[in-house]
C-alpha cells in the first residue's frame, strides 16, 4: 500500500512538473497554494537557470584565452549589470503592473501595459548602445584596466554594450510574461538563447571550417546572437502567440499616462539594482588594485555563484507574480502566505548550495582554470559569500515581494543604506586598512547581504506593502 501511495505521488508531481513546463493556463489567485508556488517556479526557475548559464558557459570558454580575458569579461560585466539593473527595473514595473490587470480579469489593460512598458525599454537601450559604441575603451580604462588590456579586447566591450537592446528586450518581455503568468513562454526564450550561445561560443572564439576565429569579440558575438533569437521568439508571442498577453494593433499607441505609471513603478526597481550594481562596479574597482589574478579568480567566482543564485531568483519571481495576482483579486492574505512559503523553500534551496559550495569550491573553480593564484581568489569568493545565504534566500523573496506589489521604494531605500553605506565601506576597510586583501571584499558582501535580507523582512511583516495601488 506505502509503495502504491509512493507512486501515485511521483506520478502526480510528474504530471504537474509536465504541466507547469508546458505552458497551460492556470489560476493563481484560488486553489492551493503550494500548488501555485510550484506551477510558477519550475519555468521561473528553470527560466534563471538558462540565463546564468549564459555567464558560466562564456567565462568557461573565455578562461582558455588567458588572465587578460578573462579580466576584461569581468570589468565588462561590471559595467553591464547597470544595463541588467535598467532592464530589471523596467521588466519589474512591466509584471507589478500586469500582474495586477491580470488580477482584475483586464487582459486587455494588461497587454496595452506592456507595449507601454516596451517603449520605454527601446528608448533607454538606444542611448547606453551609443555610449558603448563609441567609448568601449574609455570605460575599460575608467574601469581600472591595464592599458594593453583596454587597447586589445575593447571589441568585446564595445559589441556587448551597442548590442544591449537584446539584453534589455529579453529582461523586459520575460516581465511581461511572467506578470500574465506566461512563465513557460519566458523559459523557452531563455532556452533558446543559452543553446544558441552554447554551440556559437566555442566556434566563434576558436573558428571552425570557414568561420575565422575571432577570440573574446566571439565570446561576445554568440551571446549577442543567442539572445537576439530569444527576443525574436519573444515577440512572436506577443503579437502572434495563444496566451494570456497578445498585443493587438489597439495597444499599440503610445499612451502616456501608463508610461508615466511604469516609469514611476520601474524607477523604483532600477534604482535597486543600480544602486547594488554601482556597489559591485566599485568592489571590483576595490579588487583591481589587487592585480589581475584576484580579478580573474573573482569573475569566475561570482560568474559560479550568479549560476546558483538566478534559480532561487526564479522562485523570487513566482513570488512577485502571485502578490501581484492576489492583490488584484482583492486577496492580500493570499499574497502574504505565497511570500512566506515561497521565501522557505527558497532557504532550504540556497543553504543546499552554500554546503556544495563550501566543500566543493576548489574543485568547482578549476573547471575553470589551474592558475594557482586564481584558484585561491576564486574559492575565497565561493566560501565567504556563500555563508549568506540561509538569510539571503527569504531576503531576495520579500525583495521581490515588494515589487509584485508595486512597493519599489522600500526595497530601494533599504539597498542604498544596505550597499552605499554599509557593504562598500565595509569592504574597503577589511581589504585595505585590516590587510585582509581581496577576501575582505568577500567577506563584506556576505555580511551586508545578510544584513539587508533581516532588514527586509522585518520591514515587510508590518504589512503596508498591501495598501498599495498600481
Amino acid at each position: 500500500m506505502t509503495q502504491r501511495v509512493q507512486s501515485s505521488r511521483t506520478f502526480n508531481l510528474f504530471k504537474l512538473f509536465k504541466e507547469a513546463i508546458t505552458g497551460v493556463e492556470q489560476e493563481y489567485t484560488s486553489g492551493s497554494i503550494n500548488r501555485a508556488i510550484f506551477m510558477l517556479s519550475v519555468p521561473m526557475i528553470l527560466e534563471m537557470a538558462m540565463e546564468s548559464l549564459f555567464a558560466v558557459v562564456d567565462v568557461f570558454f573565455v578562461s582558455k584565452l588567458g588572465v587578460d580575458a578573462v579580466a576584461t569579461v569581468g570589468l565588462t560585466e561590471s559595467m553591464l549589470t547597470l544595463i541588467y539593473s535598467i532592464a530589471m527595473g523596467l521588466g519589474m514595473g512591466a509584471t507589478a503592473i500586469v500582474a495586477r490587470r491580470v488580477g482584475e480579469k483586464n487582459p486587455d489593460g494588461a497587454a496595452h501595459s506592456g507595449m507601454q512598458a516596451i517603449y520605454v525599454g527601446l528608448f533607454f537601450s538606444i542611448i547606453i548602445s551609443l555610449v558603448g559604441i563609441f567609448f568601449a575603451k574609455d570605460l575599460l580604462l575608467l574601469m581600472g584596466a591595464e592599458t594593453r588590456v583596454a587597447e586589445n579586447n575593447y571589441r568585446y566591450t564595445q559589441l556587448l554594450m551597442g548590442g544591449n537592446i537584446v539584453i534589455m528586450m529579453l529582461f523586459l518581455i520575460n516581465g511581461v510574461f511572467r506578470g500574465a503568468g506566461d512563465a513557460t513562454i519566458a523559459m523557452r526564450s531563455l532556452w533558446i538563447a543559452n543553446a544558441l550561445n552554447i554551440i556559437l561560443c566555442p566556434i566563434l572564439i576558436n573558428g571552425w571550417g570557414p568561420i575565422p576565429a575571432y577570440g573574446l569579440t566571439g565570446a561576445a558575438m554568440a551571446t549577442t546572437i543567442g539572445r537576439g533569437s530569444g527576443v525574436i521568439y519573444q515577440v512572436y508571442h506577443l503579437f502572434k502567440g495563444k496566451g494570456m498577453i497578445k498585443i493587438l494593433r489597439k495597444h499599440i499607441g503610445i499612451d502616456m499616462p501608463i508610461i508615466a505609471n511604469i516609469i514611476k513603478i520601474a524607477s523604483g526597481g532600477t534604482a535597486q539594482f543600480l544602486i547594488a550594481s554601482a556597489s559591485w562596479v566599485f568592489l571590483v574597482r576595490i579588487l583591481s588594485s589587487f592585480g589581475s589574478d584576484a580579478l580573474a579568480g573573482y569573475t569566475i567566482g561570482i560568474r559560479v555563484i550568479v549560476f546558483a543564485i538566478l534559480p532561487a531568483w526564479g522562485m523570487a519571481n513566482a513570488a512577485a507574480t502571485l502578490v501581484g495576482q492576489n492583490l488584484g483579486a482583492k486577496k492580500p492574505d493570499r499574497a502574504e502566505q505565497s511570500v512566506w512559503k515561497t521565501a522557505r523553500y527558497n532557504m532550504i534551496f540556497l543553504v543546499t548550495i552554500a554546503i556544495i559550495f563550501f566543500t566543493c569550491a576548489e574543485w568547482i573553480i578549476k573547471l575553470f582554470t589551474h592558475e594557482p593564484a586564481v584558484v585561491e581568489n576564486g574559492v575565497q569568493c565561493l566560501r565567504l559569500v556563500s555563508l549568506g545565504y540561509a538569510f539571503y534566500g527569504y531576503g531576495m523573496v520579500v525583495s521581490q515581494s515588494f515589487n509584485g506589489a508595486g512597493d519599489t521604494k522600500t526595497p530601494t531605500i533599504i539597498n542604498l543604506f544596505g550597499f552605499w553605506a554599509f557593504q562598500i565601506p565595509l569592504a574597503y576597510v577589511l581589504a585595505k586598512v585590516v590587510n585582509w586583501g581581496p577576501s575582505g571584499v568577500y567577506a563584506a558582501i556576505s555580511i551586508a547581504e545578510s544584513a539587508i535580507a533581516i532588514v527586509a523582512i522585518l520591514i515587510f511583516r508590518r504589512g503596508k506593502w498591501k495598501t498599495i495601488q498600481v
